[in-house]
């Protein structure tokens, strides 16, 4: 059984389409069923419930599905890690990034790829998350990292990491001398929030309506950096991602204090524009991405 054909049965599964799964893999429609059904025929059960509209899979179809998927994904990462040694070369990886993502951790994940693949170079740039849209999707960047990220016909997302929100305030506010707070403490403060078209700031805005707190709102910026000095000064405090604030922690210019109840948590992904088949240097930094990701306050969803 050729790793070919699991790939197929798998992206079938995946689209919950023949044609699509068909498509993905450049094979026909008609291709694509003939796999599945030799599959089933080598196997000797079935793996997908014909007579079920829309169809579905079987017991036998759900775990065969899981230790495909794991075995193609698995071969891919060590198919590219192969052709690293193969092809590496003084190729640039082109990386367009939200200025949130982190200076520390970046600069420390491409130290560690350069480490690993000397000959490589990974170019970043630190944009508007508009501007990181656009330029991945316009090929100007082999990869993009946004917050909230967005999949789309013309662009594919890979999770990465998800970081806790926390109060940020001076250390000599009211609430900075505490270890722990109740979300509504925050309500009617001054509040220094992102521009309101951005995600993060409809997130947060969605986030503190349910949980009925409502902030005076005085100052408002498109990046987090400047929301961080207008904090520092006394402006207000904000809701911002823990790991953004290691260094004002550190410094003891600003305090970062968790809110009990529901956690609200920033979802960071890497974007790449579909169609495009990222290189190999490429492919390997996402998968340092990943598994570094464990750097963040919460490398899972909760």
């Amino acid at each position: 059984m050729q790793i070919e054909s699991l790939k197929v049965f798998c992206d079938v599964v995946r689209y919950r389409s023949f044609s699509r799964g068909a498509r993905e893999n450049k094979v026909t429609q008609s291709c694509a069923s003939q796999t599945v059904h030799q599959m089933e025929e080598r196997l000797g059960t079935p793996l997908i419930d014909r007579f079920h509209r829309p169809w579905k899979l079987t017991p036998a179809g759900k775990v065969f599905y899981e230790g495909c998927r794991d075995l193609v994904e698995r071969f891919g990462e060590i198919e590219n890690q192969v052709r690293g040694f193969r092809n590496e070369s003084s190729a640039v990886v082109s990386v367009a990034a939200i200025y949130s993502v982190g200076l520390g951790p970046m600069n420390t994940y491409i130290r560690k790829f350069s480490e690993a693949y000397p000959r490589a170079r990974i170019q970043i740039e630190y944009l508007h998350p508009d501007q990181v849209y656009h330029r991945v999707l316009e090929g100007e960047a082999d990869l993009g990292i946004v917050s909230f990220p967005r999949a789309g016909r013309r662009l594919r997302v890979i999770p990465w990491r998800y970081e806790r929100m926390v109060v940020a305030c001076p250390p000599g506010h009211p609430l900075g001398r505490e270890r722990e707070i109740e979300l509504s403490r925050i309500s009617g403060e001054k509040y220094v929030g992102l521009d309101r078209g951005l995600i993060i700031r409809k997130e947060i805005d969605r986030f503190l309506k349910r949980r009925g707190v409502q902030v005076d709102v005085v100052q408002e910026f498109d990046n987090i950096e400047a929301v961080k000095r207008a904090v520092e000064v006394g402006s207000g405090i904000s809701l911002l991602p823990r790991i953004t604030l290691e260094r004002e922690v550190q410094m003891g210019t600003l305090r970062a204090i968790p809110f009990s109840g529901k956690p609200l948590v920033r979802p960071l992904g890497i974007l790449q524009r579909r169609g495009s088949h990222p290189d190999d240097n490429a492919a390997l930094f996402i998968r340092l991405l990943r598994e570094e990701r464990g750097t963040a306050d919460s490398q899972t969803k909760p």
